[in-house]
């Protein structure tokens, strides 16, 4: 019986659409996707895992594992819905939330406008103190202007507080004194202090991070909390492990305490899925494309790693521009996203030109085809128009879709007010203009990475992205389209195959003219202390995976560079491996070295991970058949500019080995797959959907 617990994992992603549930036992997948209940996402997770758990026959009790992914936090920063938070700072620094890099993403407009802080000045509240960069003390803690503070937060109606002070990361002493006097008067708030959240250098990165897990701890606090509590009533007793955004997975505790690591959980899954396929159809250079219900994220994978950061931007005021958002210092999988889901709005614009989002219908009222009140055009009402979707199977046939009412918005919103009398051309052209809008994404997102898209394959899932891959394909000039086993769940898949891994980051400067081991050694057996703490709670035993890394520069520079450090204690031997390691990284960027340059360490790095194996390679060697249809189904064609009749093949009678050539539809209880002209589809030796072009496209 404890071997069969102990091979029962259940994985959960809420997106803004719909909660997909993956429950895995000895290698079985059952799935279900069940729309997310906005104002209690739990009773969406409850329904959907009841009814994965009902499909396989098993009762809660036989779960060893529950993953967790979710957008919640993020959703909560973009629409302002989060705790009235306060933030507490060093006198004179109440401003740095708004003053920010005092530059602007757009020079040349003098209307422009940055994301409002999530506190206002009057909640920005100052106290006298002040330490210096290495943690020295300036100026004393003044205890009474802490203790006057309390009328206001209770005024105020203060839910939660942030607390940064300058120069904290190095000497958290008053953070923590300030903490505990607040705590002592005010004990039912929340409170979030910068050297638990983000102890990095860079006041105004480590205040507005501090700030954002201040503004949505009480929300998935109370969130987390409810979970485990209607989990337990199911008869749940193993642990709940959450996705991080840098895409390991942490204890529900430590989630509870710092939510904003959680950001882009979700589809950090995603990317750790397409790492895994990657390696499996040994594909080096790949593109993630996931698009769900609400979002549709693109992510670069090189050498079997998804690129990663240590900072990335929320609520940004210009779509696709850099600067214009709010800096978050945290891990994170680095990707684009962009609101082009199946739930993403159609629209005119001023010029009468179609835009797609990046706002969404989501689960409530959701696309028209719903008939659940939605009365906007979606991504999803153009391919149901289409015939990309068959109405009598979406979602497994649990979500009924209503044509009639799509074709209607269509016309309402876009056919009609543009002069067009056929509703088929009014959806080609949302679906046209979304397509385009990713490519344009994908192909941007390529160049800042110094990389060409065309060079890559495209992986694709999620509900909505195997109907949209081939058309990306074509206008990226892409050969090769993977879509994996449970596409439709693809990121609640990933969850499944990331490492249980916890990273911290501390900034402790040091010259290494003044390299000291001592020093570095303290600071790195904290780190592993509190990340060993994170992981054994989730694993008890085992070996862990330790990696460590320093952020390095030339004394005067402003920004650093990552360098792998030497395992085991640090010795004075270390000085010249650690200068040699960083003299040829700064070489690989940039051609050259600086000889007679100080060098200084600003950051470092230590993350642990229990040890996974590889996936095989899949040696493609089955014997290619011919695909047999189950009938047709009509679909429109952009050359024909008509319906047109295209086989349609249910993916779970096709053989290993079965092929066909384009145009045709896959179906699935969760997505289904367009395969264009111009593209073959076959079924390799694991199961997974292979698009390979092999002539002309539509």
């Amino acid at each position: 019986m404890a071997d069969a617990r102990a091979s029962v994992r259940l994985a959960v992603d809420i997106g803004g659409t719909f909660t997909d549930i993956v429950l895995d036992a000895d290698g079985q997948r059952t799935t279900a996707k069940v729309l997310t209940t906005p104002s209690a996402p739990e009773e969406g997770v409850i329904e959907g895992v009841e009814s994965a758990l009902s499909q396989a026959g098993l009762a809660a009790s036989s779960l060893s594992l529950v993953l967790h992914g979710t957008t919640l936090a993020t959703n909560a920063i973009i629409e302002r819905k989060g705790a009235a938070t306060a933030f507490v700072t060093t006198e004179g620094f109440r401003d740095v939330l708004e003053i920010g890099y005092e530059s602007r993403f757009d020079q040349y407009d003098i209307m422009i406008e940055k994301p409002a802080p999530l506190v206002p000045r009057k909640l920005r509240l100052p106290v006298s103190e002040r330490t210096d960069l290495a943690g020295r003390l300036l100026k004393p803690l003044d205890e009474a202007m802490v203790e006057a503070l309390v009328p206001e937060l209770e005024a105020g109606g203060i839910e939660s507080v942030a607390i940064g002070y300058m120069h904290a990361y190095a000497n958290p002493d008053h953070e923590n004194r300030t903490r505990d006097l607040l705590a002592a008067r005010l004990p039912n708030l929340s409170y979030s202090i910068s050297a638990e959240v983000c102890p990095e250098i860079r006041e105004y990165e480590r205040f507005t991070t501090t700030v954002a897990n201040a503004y949505v701890r009480p929300l998935m606090a109370r969130y987390l909390a409810r979970l485990r509590d209607r989990m337990a009533a199911m008869g749940v007793d193993c642990p709940v492990l959450l996705m991080t955004s840098g895409g390991g997975l942490t204890t529900l505790e430590n989630a509870m305490q710092f939510p904003i690591r959680l950001v882009e959980s979700g589809p950090a899954g995603g990317a750790i899925l397409a790492t895994k396929i990657a390696k499996e159809m040994q594909m080096d250079k790949v593109i993630s494309f996931d698009m769900g219900g609400t979002t549709a994220k693109i992510c670069l994978i090189g050498d079997y790693r998804p690129q990663t950061a240590r900072e990335f931007e929320v609520d940004r005021a210009a779509r696709f521009t850099k600067g214009s958002g709010m800096p978050l210092r945290i891990p994170v999988i680095e990707m684009v996203e962009i609101g082009a889901g199946g739930g993403s709005i159609a629209r005119l614009d001023a010029l009468n030109r179609i835009t797609i989002g990046p706002d969404s219908a989501g689960a409530d009222p959701g696309p028209a085809a719903y008939g659940r009140g939605g009365e906007k055009p979606t991504i999803t009402d153009a391919d149901v128009a289409l015939g990309k979707i068959d109405p009598g199977s979406f979602a497994g046939g649990k979500v009924a879709l209503y044509p009639e009412k799509s074709e209607s918005a269509i016309m309402a919103d876009v056919g009609t007010p543009l002069g067009v009398a056929d509703v088929l051309t009014a959806a080609y052209g949302i679906t046209e203009m979304v397509d385009e809008t990713m490519s344009n994404a994908a192909r941007v997102h390529a160049v800042e990475q110094g990389k060409a898209a065309n060079q890559h394959s495209l992986i694709a899932f999620g509900g909505a992205a195997p109907l949209h891959a081939g058309r990306l394909a074509e206008k990226l000039g892409i050969d090769r389209i993977v879509v994996p086993t449970d596409a439709g769940v693809g990121s609640a898949v990933g969850f499944l195959e990331a490492p249980i891994a916890y990273e911290v980051v501390r900034s402790r400067n040091m010259r290494l003219a003044a390299f000291d081991p001592g020093t570095i050694n303290e600071l790195m057996d904290g780190m592993r202390a509190e990340a060993e703490a994170v992981i054994r709670a989730a694993v008890p035993s085992g070996d862990l995976i330790e990696r460590r890394v320093a952020f390095m520069r030339y004394v005067g520079q402003g920004h650093e560079i990552t360098v792998e450090l030497p395992d085991g204690d640090f010795i004075d031997d270390h000085l010249d491996v650690v200068q040699q390691a960083f003299d040829c990284e700064y070489e690989r960027h940039f051609r050259r070295t600086l000889p007679n340059a100080e060098t200084e360490i600003l950051t470092w790095s230590l993350s642990l991970s229990a040890q996974t194996p590889d996936p095989a390679p899949v040696a493609d060697s089955v014997e290619r058949s011919a695909a047999v249809a189950i009938g047709k189904r009509p679909v429109f064609g952009a050359k024909a500019a008509a319906m047109c009749a295209v086989p349609m093949y249910r993916r779970t009678d096709l053989a290993l080995g079965a092929r066909f050539d384009g145009p045709g539809i896959i179906v699935e209880d969760q997505t289904s797959t367009y395969v264009p002209q111009g593209f073959s589809a076959r079924i390799a030796a694991n199961g997974y959907i292979v698009l390979e072009r092999n002539g002309e496209s539509e």
